[in-house]
């Protein structure tokens, strides 16, 4: 593998943990160590934390027209090495590089997208209603803040959060995930290279999370948290906030309904499950986790899934004509295995897939289960794999309760040809984000986010700067 940066970058430098300790970085296709980076402890943290402090006030002067720039060239960059991110991508996380490729396109977007943003700050002057009063309205950053990042896409996750921040002129601390911290170490090593001073990026990767984010969200100089990942640590770390009120955005896990109802387009139907269940290997927030199916045409959109689903080829994403690479690791797959037992022995009925296949890496086959139960646990567990679960409806209030039946409200996916229907499902569906006969609804200048526990606030869009502003109101008498 190509020689890649395994330092913490802290202050525009790049430094071992101050203990010296590492952690390794395993290839998910094969389960062999790729290399060892720096394992950040809690003195590395409060170094970090001092870099993002001190350059603030500086960071924060800098012209909108100056942090747009970076960003752009970054985003010149990025494209530019678009094969070397996509193997760096593919080695730690295992996606094909087909979809490397993609990740490192969308990736690339968000900090175009933000550089035009940055130059779009706005504020406002308008007369009180008593006439008498001015009011003047200005934004401006909100401060240092912590980023966490996940493991899933590790590339455009970073350009997502980072991308805003710095348009809005805040500096930063990005944690990445300890399985995937070479593709955020080579994001540092590109916004460098674009000109970001020192001190407004710092990336601490670490296996101690608890250790290095905790002190970080509990000093008080640390004034906004942006993570993605599980709804179990949103929770956690929205308390661990409470103590110096930090701003918060999170975007939590999902259980996404996918419906088709009987006037769907059924090849229509089955490209955008193909989509928005298989996307990642089915590794990502917004798959389609439910699958609720009219029971008019369940016999014939489950054939056609299958099908679809077992032609698709199996191996390490690396290798030619691989449509589906491992899963990220061990605990993952096991994961995926039991929540399809239990479903089993409920009763589902196993369509295509459903063995794990024999031979090193974390490797599981393409899944399609019909006649599922709604007791099964995959029903109220986010599965995070390539695992189709297929139910039964009859009419539209059926279905909208069950669909709405979860503490989770990231994402949905209606299927009908009919309009009236199609908007007032989706209106009816308690999520953030719908997906009206498409599979995909990613995309940079869309607002990402959820409701209920599914997360606070939203990234990208117009409104994905706004996670980083604060306004300031002056009164102005005139007299």
């Amino acid at each position: 593998m190509t020689e890649v940066l395994n330092q913490l970058f802290i202050g525009g430098a790049w430094a071992d943990a101050a203990d010296g300790a590492t952690m390794p970085v395993d290839d998910p296709a094969t389960g062999e160590i790729l290399c060892h980076v720096a394992d950040a402890g809690a003195k590395d943290a409060r170094l970090a934390e001092e870099a993002a402090v001190q350059a603030q006030q500086e960071w924060a002067r800098t012209s909108p027209r100056a942090r747009s720039e970076i960003l752009r060239r970054a985003h010149e960059i990025i494209l530019e090495r678009t094969d070397e991110l996509a193997h760096l991508m593919t080695s730690e996380m295992g996606k094909p590089l087909a979809e490397a490729r993609g990740e490192v396109a969308y990736a690339a977007e968000f900090f175009r997208w933000f550089s035009e943003e940055a130059v779009r700050i706005d504020g406002g002057y308008g007369t009180l209603p008593d006439g008498r009063n001015r009011m003047l309205l200005s934004r401006r950053p909100v401060g240092p803040c912590l980023l966490i990042t996940p493991w899933n896409f590790p590339l455009a996750m970073g350009t997502r959060k980072i991308g805003p921040a710095i348009a809005a002129g805040c500096t930063m601390i990005l944690k990445p995930a300890p399985q995937t911290p070479l593709s955020s170490l080579a994001l540092a090593g590109i916004l460098k290279e674009a000109g970001l001073p020192d001190g407004v990026l710092n990336v601490v990767t670490t296996s101690r999370a608890g250790e290095v984010c905790e002190p970080l969200l509990r000093g008080g100089r640390i004034r906004k948290l942006s993570f993605t990942g599980s709804t179990a640590v949103g929770r956690l770390l929205l308390a661990q906030c409470a103590d110096t009120v930090v701003r918060t955005s999170m975007e939590l896990g999902g259980n996404a309904p996918f419906i088709v109802f009987d006037d769907a387009d059924l090849d229509v139907a089955v490209d955008g499950a193909m989509v928005a269940k298989m996307r990642n290997m089915g590794e990502a927030c917004t798959a389609a986790n439910r699958f609720f199916v009219h029971r008019s045409v369940a016999d014939e959109f489950g054939r056609r899934l299958a099908e679809r689903m077992g032609a698709l080829v199996v191996g390490p994403g690396t290798r030619n004509g691989v449509d589906v690479g491992p899963l990220i690791d061990t605990v993952g797959r096991a994961k995926v295995e039991e929540l399809v037992a239990d479903a089993v022995e409920r009763g589902a009925q196993v369509l295509v897939g459903g063995r794990t296949p024999e031979g090193p890496g974390c490797f599981y086959p393409p899944t399609v289960l019909a006649d599922v139960s709604p007791e099964s646990r995959l029903m109220d567990t986010e599965i995070f794999g390539p695992v189709a679960a297929i139910l039964t409806f009859d009419d539209e209030d059926e279905v909208l309760r069950r669909a709405n039946d979860t503490p989770w409200g990231l994402v949905g996916y209606v299927f009908t040809q009919g309009l009236d229907r199609g908007l007032r499902v989706s209106e009816g569906l308690e999520v953030g984000m719908v997906g009206l006969n498409t599979g995909l609804v990613s995309n940079p200048a869309a607002p990402f986010g959820g409701v209920k526990q599914s997360g606070l606030g939203r990234e990208g869009g117009r409104v994905g700067i706004d996670e980083f502003l604060e306004y300031q109101y002056v009164a102005v008498p005139v007299r």
